[in-house]
């Protein structure tokens, strides 16, 4: 028993950590999708913990070292998943300045060493026997009732008109649609707010060995609008009117060139394929005014249905490639 209980809960994380990761990187359907199966695979722990408590309390009863690495697992774990229901549910937003959900993203990064140390350490292997009729039919009924108690969560969350209830598809929180004011400034990792003087600011473009500079005046003439949603990783969205320039009307023909990389001041950057120029905006504006420092001025990219990560602020520089779009981290590094 013990060891089909260690060994569904290692499926399970894996698949936590699988579908919460692929959740962050999108803002389409396929986000929606994997964030449900992200709540089953949370739910169906959560129904293994009995038999797991079980397994900890033999455990702790043999005086070893390794006994505190898998309280600090259980630790983990159960920190990661409880910020994980205060944000689902909109009971609590934030905590010492960083969202829930930033909090339940870290704890989770945190657990990967230690699940990985304690999986070597009480090495589960799997045997034949574990896809026999009976063994699938207990996994079936663990999973059947995460997707049970998820359901049942989410009409709560409706019927007791709570804040969660109105939450986007993605996990993201309304905060200030129509009002680029009231965003939240957030940066990557270890970007700092540059201040830009926009008089003096100029967009570099080099495709096919040649190379163009733009002015901020010369972009704003362009007048070029969109309105779409900027879904932050960190758990708010904004929908605004963003006003710039379409990036396909900046590049003199994109020749054998595969992708495309925006560059900001600071040194972060994404890559993109060069058939999604027409789709990506380089706005001086939002909500019908300039841009403020921390929300990107005096230029930055605006990349529907991306989440905010590949919305590259304070951008000085983009680049064709010959390299394809995906070399790269599928998040920034820096």
């Amino acid at each position: 028993m013990a060891r089909r209980t260690n060994l569904g809960l290692l499926l399970l994380l894996v698949a936590a950590f699988v579908t919460g990761t692929l959740g962050l990187m999108t803002a389409t359907a396929l986000s929606r999708l994997t964030l449900i199966a992200h709540g089953v695979a949370a739910f169906a722990l959560l129904a293994l913990a009995r038999p797991k408590l079980a397994v900890v309390r033999r455990g702790l009863r043999r005086h070893v070292w390794t006994r505190w690495g898998s309280l600090l697992f259980a630790v983990l774990l159960a920190a990661s998943m409880t910020f994980g229901l205060l944000h689902s549910s909109g009971a609590v937003r934030e905590l010492r300045g960083y969202t829930t959900l930033a909090w339940h993203i870290a704890l989770a990064l945190a657990l990967i060493p230690v699940a990985l140390w304690h999986a070597l350490a009480r090495r589960t292997r799997p045997r034949t026997t574990d896809l026999g009729r009976r063994s699938l039919l207990r996994a079936g009924l663990v999973v059947g009732g995460g997707a049970v108690v998820y359901t049942a969560s989410e009409m709560t969350l409706r019927v007791a008109a709570l804040p969660g209830a109105g939450r986007r598809f993605t996990g993201s929180y309304d905060s200030g649609s129509r009002d680029p004011q009231g965003m939240p400034v957030t940066q990557w990792l270890l970007d700092d707010v540059p201040r830009i003087d926009p008089a003096t600011h100029v967009l570099t473009v080099r495709a096919g060995g040649a190379e163009r500079s733009w002015s901020m005046t010369e972009l704003a003439r362009f007048d070029d609008a969109v309105r779409c949603v900027l879904d932050c990783t960190g758990g708010w969205f904004a929908e605004q009117e963003w006003r710039g320039a379409w990036l396909h009307r900046l590049l003199a023909g994109s020749g054998d060139a595969r992708s495309l990389e925006v560059r900001s001041l600071t040194g972060y950057s994404r890559r993109f394929a060069v058939d999604e120029a027409s789709r990506l905006l380089l706005a001086t504006t939002a909500g019908g005014r300039p841009l403020d420092a921390g929300h990107g001025a005096p230029l930055r990219l605006v990349a529907p249905d991306r989440r905010g990560f590949w919305w590259v602020k304070w951008v000085s520089a983009v680049e064709l490639s010959a390299l394809p779009s995906w070399w790269q981290p599928p998040f920034p590094l820096r």
